[in-house]
Parts: C-alpha cells; sequence; structure tokens
C-alpha cells in the first residue's frame, strides 16, 4: 500500500492498495528474499554474492529479484539509516483529504525529497506519510507549504516520542 520510497510516484493511480499480487513465489524466491532483506552484501556485485550463498547463478538471482520487482513482491531494496543517530528529525503525518484532492496532494507531497513514504489508508485521515529533516522547524516550515499549496488545511504531524521497532523481517517459508 506505500508508495516507492523518495521520489515518489505523482499520481493517486500510483497509490498502491492492498491487493492479492497474481505473482507466485516459489522456494528459490522465497529463499532469496529471506536472504536479501537483512543481508545483503555491501559489495561492487552483490547479487553474485547472494548467488553463491545459495548455489545459484548470477543471471538467475538477478533475473528473479526483477520480475519480484516488476511484479510488485519488491518495492525498494536500498538501506535503512538510524536518521536520529544521523541527526536528523522525522514525523508520521496525517491529513484529511477530500477523494478529488488526493492526486494533487500526493503531487504536492512527493515533490519534497524529504517524503519516505506516502499512504492512501480508510478513514477520515486518508493520507498518511512520513518525513525527514535536518531540523523540527524544516519539517513545520514544509508542512505549512504543503498547507499553503493544497488547501488542504487539516494535517497534523506526529513526531515519535519513542522507537518501538526498527526491523522488520519476513519469513518466506515453503507455501
Amino acid at each position: 500500500m506505500a508508495l516507492k520510497e523518495n521520489k515518489l510516484e505523482k499520481s493517486k493511480e500510483n497509490v498502491l492498495r492492498e491487493e492479492e499480487s497474481l505473482y507466485q513465489l516459489d522456494q528459490v524466491d522465497r529463499t532469496i528474499l529471506n536472504e536479501i532483506q537483512s543481508h545483503f552484501p555491501l559489495k561492487a556485485r552483490p547479487y553474485r554474492e547472494v548467488a553463491g550463498r545459495l548455489g545459484l547463478s548470477e543471471k538467475e538471482v538477478l533475473s528473479r529479484v526483477d520480475r519480484m520487482v516488476n511484479g510488485g513482491i519488491i518495492r525498494r531494496i536500498g538501506a535503512n539509516f538510524n536518521s536520529r543517530k544521523l541527526g536528523f528529525f522525522s514525523t508520521l503525518c496525517a491529513a484529511k483529504v477530500p477523494d478529488q484532492e488526493i492526486p494533487g496532494f500526493i503531487e504536492a507531497v512527493n515533490r519534497y525529497v524529504g517524503v519516505t513514504h506516502n499512504y492512501e489508508r480508510p478513514g477520515e485521515y486518508n493520507i498518511w506519510f512520513t518525513f525527514i529533516a535536518e531540523t523540527a522547524e524544516q519539517i513545520d516550515s514544509t508542512l505549512e507549504d504543503i498547507k499553503q499549496q493544497t488547501g488542504i488545511m487539516d494535517l497534523i504531524n506526529l513526531p515519535a516520542e519513542q522507537i518501538f521497532k526498527i526491523q522488520v523481517d519476513f519469513e518466506f517459508a515453503d507455501s
């Protein structure tokens, strides 16, 4: 249900909704997913490293990862950083956006480099996004800019007071 991370898509059509994927994972796909989600090698040819660990060819791993990306199974491959330890501030934001205004609102929000996730959810507050910046003031200023650009004034800033989870791994067992 999340949009691509950073440089997010620019229209409502690209807000991914919770749907069943038509892509069927086999055991090799599941093994690759188990390996790359938390053990992705920092090497010049990471897929060759993964292939070696799993007894596969680099070409097969690349082909399968490509199919899973194109099939919507893999949304993003990238590092996760602890923004607080790097001196950044982050927040979760929620907005009440009328359905007909969602595409324009998403386009405005997605213009900001600091937006890392953007979700459409059922409920009164129907658009949620996370934002990271160098200062809390920069976050406040950006949210005010978004309000002014979009006319959506019901936009709330929900900075984390305590972090409860920092990593989620999914075990892709046999189906």
